[in-house]
């Protein structure tokens, strides 16, 4: 099949799972199948797939993330020994794990076509995240704390793993338990990697988009507590500072040097 032709395998799959999209037309146009596929997947609730579905699937993702462009950690320098500083869309990085600024309900975000990297990520990796994410918060059986971590495959992302954290949502002023509980985002993602073998992580800005954290003070918290972890455990992981945001590289670029 072409990419274009499993597209379109994806999106009529996916209007048939639910009586409310009978009748809804597909776009002729690429750009808008692709905003289709991404809104459908965003939406649809963990649940049962076929084999083929999941292998057409994977087959369109897997290549989408290759016509991006996949950024192996190997090919990056270091601004610091075992820390490196990456602007780049984090779905197409190939490293240990990458972490996901992931909201306490732990699924992903449901919003079609959202910008948030929580969106992007789910989008990329394919419907097995969602239902991967949904197991552990059944067993579970209550909403992730702030500050803590799981872990995922990455699926059909370049990383061999995802972490979830949930940042904190910061309210009419930045207080010291936010700061606190963004640095326990850090050390939790290093702590569950090293638990698991993981010998690189990458960080997006946690907690800096919706949740509204001030960058300046967000990249701070970052490079400190991941410092302060490296030096205090001797551990040799490696950290990769992925932001998108032209004035967050600006700061963290300041604070390493």
């Amino acid at each position: 099949m072409t990419q274009d032709e499993r597209r379109v395998y994806l999106i009529k799959v996916l209007l048939a799972e639910d009586a409310r999209y009978q009748g809804m037309e597909i776009p002729d146009d690429g750009f808008g199948q692709k905003r289709l596929l991404r809104a459908l997947f965003n939406v649809r609730m963990p649940g049962p797939v076929s084999g083929e579905f999941l292998e057409i699937q994977d087959a369109y993702l897997q290549e989408a993330t290759r016509q991006k462009g996949i950024t192996d950690i190997a090919d990056l320098t270091p601004v610091q020994e075992g820390l490196y500083l990456w602007q780049g869309d984090i779905t197409t990085l190939r490293c240990g794990a990458i972490v996901n600024a992931a909201n306490s309900q732990m699924l992903g975000c449901f919003c079609p076509n959202h910008g948030c990297i929580d969106n992007a990520i789910h989008t990329y990796a394919g419907i097995q995240l969602r239902a991967d994410c949904a197991e552990l918060m059944k067993r579970q059986g209550h909403e992730e704390e702030t500050g803590g971590a799981k872990l995922t495959p990455g699926f059909n992302l370049p990383c061999d793993f995802v972490l979830h954290t949930v940042g904190p949502i910061v309210g009419y002023r930045l207080t010291n338990r936010d700061r606190e509980r963004l640095a326990s985002c850090y050390r939790s993602c290093l702590e569950l990697a090293e638990e698991n073998g993981i010998q690189s992580v990458a960080f997006c800005c946690i907690s800096t988009g919706e949740f509204h954290f001030p960058n300046d003070r967000a990249a701070e918290i970052a490079v400190r507590t991941v410092k302060e972890y490296r030096q205090r455990t001797h551990s040799k992981i490696e950290v990769i500072f992925n932001v998108f945001k032209d004035i967050d590289l600006q700061l963290y670029r300041n604070l390493l040097g």
